[in-house]
């Protein structure tokens, strides 16, 4: 008799709480975590692989590991800064109205961009001691200062217009974007940081 017993005892098989626990019902709309899934989240990969990485031997090691760090950092932030990222640019730079105002000097040709060529051809003339050289080096100098000025001037009022009508509310400076647009202006196009975006002829 408690020979059967036990037997019926041992062919019962106890409840494993883990199955309730899985079994139990969720709740409409339930969404099972990551956890849950057997996935980690970004932050604990990235904690993961900072763990896994190899430790520094020594000082010398360690040094030359926060070298290698920051030598990449710096280019992914110059890259970033080049390639117009929101999030490496200066602050002269940020914000839509800037990046409005330099695709606008983008797309088109600007007198400053021969500014600095024709005063090293200015700057040529007069060293040479021939009177007729020096007067057209002196004429040129002068075109290209009106030139320039007049550039400028026209620069500033299509800044001033196009950014008034995109940007009504805007709560930047009008004359600090103008100024922002001249003096992009006056950089060779090959030069300009952030480098441009759009072709020369582009419709802003």
């Amino acid at each position: 008799m408690s020979s059967l017993f036990r037997r019926k005892s041992a062919d019962v098989a106890a409840p494993d709480p883990a199955a309730e626990v899985t079994a139990a019902p969720r709740p409409k709309g339930y969404t099972p975590s990551k956890k849950e899934l057997g996935q980690a989240t970004p932050k604990r990969q990235s904690t993961a692989r900072r763990v896994n990485a190899e430790a520094p031997a020594n000082r010398r090691e360690a040094m030359k590991q926060m070298r290698e760090r920051q030598r990449e950092e710096r280019a992914e932030a110059t890259a970033g800064m080049r390639n117009g990222d929101e999030r490496y640019l200066l602050a002269r730079d940020r914000g839509p109205e800037r990046a409005l105002v330099r695709n606008l000097i983008d797309a088109r040709r600007t007198v400053g961009t021969w500014f600095f060529g024709g005063a090293l051809i200015v700057l040529i003339g007069s060293t040479i001691q021939i009177r007729e050289i020096q007067l057209a080096s002196n004429l040129l100098w002068a075109l290209l200062a009106v030139a320039v000025i007049v550039d400028s001037v026209l620069i500033a009022r299509k800044v001033k217009a196009v950014v008034k009508e995109r940007f009504p509310k805007t709560g930047q400076r009008l004359g600090s974007l103008q100024l922002y647009g001249v003096m992009r202006g006056l950089t060779f196009r090959r030069m300009r940081v952030p480098k441009p975006q759009v072709e020369l002829g582009a419709k802003i």
